[in-house]
């Protein structure tokens, strides 16, 4: 019997909503917009959220990154007046820094060096610029890299300094489309290289390859440092042909065969590496880390800091913080978009009881109870924000589809963010609508009835 009388109050409460259609519309659309709000902004957050996860993923966790500084400016301090002025020598990044490094600093995991070559891949006739990057085996579990096929340099190809390397997904795509490529030569340079490896393909955005200044990890070649080192180039040493040159510049030959000479960026490098990566145990321990190595690598480098530090990963939660206090105010807006539709229901629905008072007194005179009247109420309440909120679904979620296609951020759609906006706008229609409820349900029906 009871489940009788709430059936009869929510049918009448059908009626008197769908009877004012654009008025009920109306009302809805502080809930509509809200739950729209909150669905395109949890939508953007979790897509942040993701993209910033991933460049973690590109960068490696609990980083330093140490990047030489190749045109120094440096100061000149004159002593004395009249005397000449001393200019400071640097050795520049080397492998001996390195091994300062992993014998003085503890704490440290893993450590990779690295020496980048910008040159070029032949095979069949085919020729294609690349990168060539002289690496420690500790460079792939740093970059979480995966390998598809093959296998990694083993401690014997490392040590003699072996012409081995392991490739991008896109190298393979492009030069052994059909063929499976371990086991064969491909020319890097002038020098032919086998390859041993072959690594499964990263996806990078075009986002995260300007933010974080990473390379197209698909399109590189990865060969032991010591081979780079021996077969291609170390500035830390001085060769003949160095000496040679330098004393055609001294005695005035200027004109130098193009052949010999490097291009200008190249002449001004005195660094052995271009690059070190440094993986510390534990996140609190990188900053404090980062300036011992700051101070070791400046009294090494006899007080010139031609190097630069940088911890990604700090910098990248730094930017989640940033994400995280936009979303915040995101969620506050949209909450307050919540908030006024709620009041929004509130306003109508105790203008709704003024309009419909002898309605009121009726239903209270044949029979009706007060918690009757009030079922009524709170139901159109109810079915109002309902209502909204599933339009308030669809619109979040073209919204979110509309900023992914035209802003180029990228969004993600959660089953929680649905549930939660559609819920809040529920709860919120239930909580709003109970005063107008009970101002129905407290009218005398005899005034109701004689109401003009």
């Amino acid at each position: 019997m009871m489940y009788k009388r709430i059936l009869a109050n929510l049918y009448i409460a059908i009626g008197a909503v769908t009877a004012n259609k654009i008025r009920s519309l109306l009302t809805a659309l502080g809930i509509i917009f809200g739950v729209a709000a909150v669905i395109a902004m949890l939508a953007i957050g979790n897509g942040a959220q993701k993209e910033i996860l991933d460049q973690i993923k590109l960068v490696g966790v609990n980083n330093i990154v140490i990047e030489p500084i190749v045109e120094q400016q440096e100061e000149k301090i004159e002593e004395q007046v009249g005397k000449k002025e001393k200019k400071k020598f640097s050795p520049g990044l080397t492998l001996r820094d390195v091994r300062n490094i992993e014998s003085t600093i503890p704490g440290i995991t893993k450590i990779s060096p690295e020496i980048i070559i910008d040159t070029y891949v032949i095979r069949d006739g085919l020729r294609r610029s690349a990168k060539l990057i002289g690496i420690a085996p500790a460079y792939f579990d740093i970059y979480n890299f995966d390998l598809k096929e093959g296998h990694i340099f083993n401690e014997e190809q490392q040590r003699l300094g072996s012409p081995v390397c392991v490739i991008g997904n896109s190298i393979k795509a492009k030069f052994f489309p059909t063929e499976n490529p371990i086991g064969k030569s491909i020319k890097v340079g002038q020098h032919w290289l086998t390859i041993v490896g072959l690594l499964n393909e990263r996806l990078i955005s075009n986002s995260s390859i300007s933010k974080l200044g990473i390379r197209d990890f698909n399109m590189d070649i990865y060969t032991p440092l010591r081979s780079v080192l021996i077969r291609y180039r170390n500035r830390d040493k001085i060769t003949s042909e160095q000496l040679r040159l330098e004393s055609m510049r001294s005695q005035g030959n200027v004109r130098v065969a193009a052949s010999e000479n490097q291009n200008e960026q190249e002449k001004k490098n005195y660094h052995q590496l271009d690059r070190l990566v440094i993986q510390v145990e534990a996140t609190h321990h990188l900053t404090a880390t980062a300036e011992i190595i700051s101070r070791l690598l400046e009294r090494k480098h006899y007080g010139v800091v031609d190097y630069e530090i940088e911890i990604p990963e700090l910098l990248l939660k730094q930017q989640q913080r940033t994400n995280d206090i936009f979303n915040y105010v995101l969620g506050a807006i949209a909450g307050i978009s919540l908030v006024v539709g709620g009041i929004g229901i509130m306003n109508i629905m105790l203008a709704s009881v003024l309009e419909r008072i002898k309605e009121i007194g009726l239903r209270l005179s044949i029979g009706a109870k007060k918690s009757d009247v009030v079922q009524q109420f709170l139901f159109e309440a109810v079915m109002i924000s309902v209502s909204g909120g599933l339009l308030g679904v669809l619109l979040g979620i073209t919204l979110a589809f509309v900023v992914s296609e035209f802003a180029s951020i990228p969004t993600i759609i959660t089953f929680s963010s649905i549930v939660l906006s559609f819920g809040v706008a529920a709860t919120v229609g239930l909580v709003f609508g109970i005063a107008p409820a009970r101002r129905a349900a407290g009218q005398d029906p005899i005034m109701s009835l004689r109401y003009e």
